[in-house]
């Protein structure tokens, strides 16, 4: 019998559902802990993993953002018939993944005693004991130095990040950096204390700075990769704001969101460019930014 395996963030109400159980019953209900208990106040904001055989949750783990560039994992948990079939692996592999695209350079988690070989053996190094939960599981702090995907085009990001810095004081203030560009798609973040009000979420403000900036860098790095040049201005703008984002933020383009030709400008005529960027808090949509930007060819905008 051929089995259906998907690794997958859940997403419908019924898949939240079978991952948080799946949670409990394997790290709350054998310490007889209430259902719920599973579960805290970082939820909403988090990426979640899990991985589906034939429909059957066999395999869960979570990231969650503590600032800027520090990630955890929590939540780790393999069906016990299963085990050392390299499924936790793919987890952690997959949470990694994410943790760098959103500009994660160091992962921590709270591994119990039992799983700490297995962390090792994925390049996690022990930093000393953390907790005793329930009175009886040993809790062991380890921590990782994540670099940067492959695919992920560093230099280019970097150039962008400095015209930002260097042109845009607001941008600098945020700390908004590029964590991911592999000429496909783009993802950005921002300091998560700085960009908060006095409700502990994201200003309204902070949310479309990053996604206006974001939508602009993406023009930008396509001008770079035709090697044509102009001033990039925005043209028209709107955003919807979706639900409330608390901790951590990031913002993402890609091919499929835009369009435009910007070989016109080889004509000296202006290019325009409109697109969409989503603002994530973890797994979930928070804003979508709507823009047109135009590009003024370079001896236009000096007559």
């Amino acid at each position: 019998m051929n089995k259906s395996i998907t690794l997958q963030a859940p997403q419908s109400a019924q898949e939240l559902q079978d991952y948080y159980q799946f949670r409990w019953k394997m790290l709350r209900q054998p310490w007889h802990q209430p259902l719920g208990s599973e579960q805290d106040s970082l939820e909403q904001q988090a990426c979640h993993r899990m991985i589906v055989i034939n429909e059957q949750v066999v395999a869960v783990g979570r990231l969650h953002k503590s600032n800027q560039t520090n990630g955890q994992i929590r939540y780790m948990a393999v069906n016990e018939n299963i085990q050392g079939q390299g499924l936790g692996k793919k987890i952690v592999k997959a949470l990694e993944q994410e943790a760098s695209k959103q500009g994660v350079t160091e992962i921590t988690l709270k591994a119990r005693e039992s799983a700490v070989s297995f962390y090792e053996k994925l390049g996690y190094e022990v930093q000393g004991f953390s907790h005793l939960l329930y009175d009886e599981i040993r809790h062991i702090t380890m921590t990782k130095t994540l670099t940067a995907l492959k695919e992920h085009q560093t230099e280019l990001a970097q150039e962008l990040q400095n015209t930002w810095h260097n042109t845009i004081p607001m941008s600098k203030v945020m700390n908004l950096a590029i964590s991911y560009y592999d000429q496909k798609s783009i993802v950005t973040h921002c300091d998560i204390a700085f960009n908060q009000n006095i409700h502990h979420t994201m200003f309204a403000g902070s949310i479309y700075t990053l996604a206006t900036l974001t939508g602009w860098g993406w023009v930008y790095l396509q001008l770079n990769r035709e090697k044509l040049t102009g001033d990039i201005v925005l043209a028209d703008a709107s955003i919807r704001y979706i639900k409330p984002i608390k901790g951590a933020a990031y913002a993402t383009t890609s091919f499929t969101q835009a369009s435009g030709k910007l070989s016109v400008l080889n004509k000296g005529k202006k290019a325009r460019f409109t697109l969409s960027v989503n603002v994530m808090s973890g797994d979930k949509l928070a804003a979508v930014f709507k823009g047109i930007y135009v590009v003024i060819p370079v001896k236009t905008a000096n007559k």
